[in-house]
């Protein structure tokens, strides 16, 4: 097995597990800080390791042990500088070190809600909560990060370091917050889950598209967070839209990994599993009462999508209905490039063309791949192709999927034809 394929197994594997690493050794040594610095450096263990002695059977298992391991190492050396330990040596030897074996078996799932929990105080600004909560439990890089946020990355970069500085200066803990509390975190916690979601359905970077790993894991704590908040129409509303989304990752791409756009998708392939899930979760969002939310409104438009037999049967009349009602409570010029696109389906590509010539000077969109792209679309319905060309290629140098790169330039060549 050669080293370069080695790696690539390592960065899977971490990939997957560093949230449940991260998450286990904060529970033991309550610094988040520490936690990550832990997690690292078993990162870098096992890329000295593995290329010598082989991939081990179970190599989540294998650096969740090496994690640990460092993780009391870590607790020991901490005791042995730290004057107050020596006072109360006897209590430290005969309760902490029993306490923190208790905690290595802890449930994974309790780990994982606490440490977003932790990640999204309100301590912490929003951004900062965010991006925080996607590095650690997301396993997202900064770049990534900034991709998703439309910002700078050493923006990013500033902001996680401060915010696990603010974290570990307040002694936080580690914990989910009581009842009371959930209000003033649960908007911070979906909107951790939801990005992290969106990076995996559509990554802003590499070879591929989809990044399932990361998508089945912001679904898990959704469902997560539905179980153990039963009030909040808006978790729902997530879960719902997390569930329709996901039933359509087997047809987003064809069998060498090339995007097919929503319209051209092989509807057989949608989970129906998902579909009816995702409804479900609607329909608790919606019995619960009041307005919909952001989510729960981006559920119903993924919904009139999952249950149209066929493109032309989808109902855009209410999803252009959906995004107008979704403009007015969350206005962005993301929900109103979206809305551009539902609007060209009812009335014509003229209309959205005129609702995203109306975006070009906005500064949240300056860098973004898809205004380029929807540009590109409506020109070409409208026959002004070489238009269509510029967009297209301007839209491909912006993006850093190579999959989404790929379908622009496709684009580019099908005008040419």
């Amino acid at each position: 097995m050669n080293e370069f394929f080695i790696r690539q197994k390592i960065e899977a594997v971490w990939r997957a597990e560093s949230a449940i690493i991260v998450a286990s050794i904060t529970r033991i040594v309550r610094d988040i800080g520490i936690a990550e610095d832990v997690a690292q450096d078993t990162l870098i263990t096992a890329l000295e390791n593995w290329p010598v002695n082989g991939i081990p059977t179970n190599p989540g298992a294998w650096l969740m042990t090496v994690a640990k391991r460092k993780a009391i190492d870590t607790l020991r050396r901490k005791k042995r500088l730290d004057q107050k330990y020596e006072q109360i040596a006897y209590q430290m030897n005969t309760h902490y070190e029993p306490d923190v074996s208790e905690h290595l078996d802890e449930d994974i799932e309790d780990n994982l809600l606490r440490l977003i929990f932790m990640t999204c105080h309100p301590i912490l600004s929003k951004n900062a909560r965010v991006a925080l909560t996607l590095r650690l439990l997301g396993g997202l890089t900064t770049e990534e990060i900034a991709n998703a946020f439309l910002v700078p990355e050493p923006t990013i970069a500033q902001r996680i370091v401060r915010a696990k500085r603010t974290l570990v200066a307040a002694n936080v803990p580690f914990e989910v917050p009581q009842k009371s509390a959930y209000a003033e975190r649960l908007s911070s916690v979906l909107e951790v889950i939801y990005l992290m979601f969106n990076e995996g359905y559509s990554a802003s970077s590499g070879d591929n598209l989809i990044r399932m790993n990361l998508s089945n894991e912001a679904l898990r704590m959704g469902r997560a967070l539905a179980n153990l908040i039963h009030t909040e129409p808006e978790v729902y509303g997530l879960v719902a839209l997390m569930e329709i989304q996901i039933s359509r990752f087997e047809a987003r791409t064809n069998t060498e990994g090339e995007m097919i756009l929503l319209l051209d998708q092989d509807r057989s392939l949608w989970n129906q599993k998902h579909i009816n899930r995702g409804i479900s979760s609607l329909k608790k969002a919606e019995d619960l009462g009041g307005t919909l939310g952001i989510y729960a409104l981006q559920a119903s438009i993924a919904a009139c999508h999952a249950i149209a037999e066929t493109p032309e049967k989808t109902n855009w009349e209410r999803i252009s209905a959906l995004y107008d009602a979704l403009s007015e409570i969350a206005p962005s010029p993301v929900v109103e490039l979206n809305r551009a696109v539902a609007i060209s389906m009812v009335y014509g590509p003229l209309a959205g063309l005129e609702i995203v010539d109306s975006l070009l000077l906005e500064p949240e969109l300056k860098n973004y791949h898809l205004l380029p792209s929807v540009k590109g679309n409506f020109l070409l319905k409208l026959g002004r192709k070489r238009e269509a060309i510029e967009e297209f290629q301007r839209a491909s140098l912006l993006t850093q999927n190579v999959q989404e790169q790929k379908l622009l330039l496709k684009q580019v060549r099908d005008c040419m034809e």
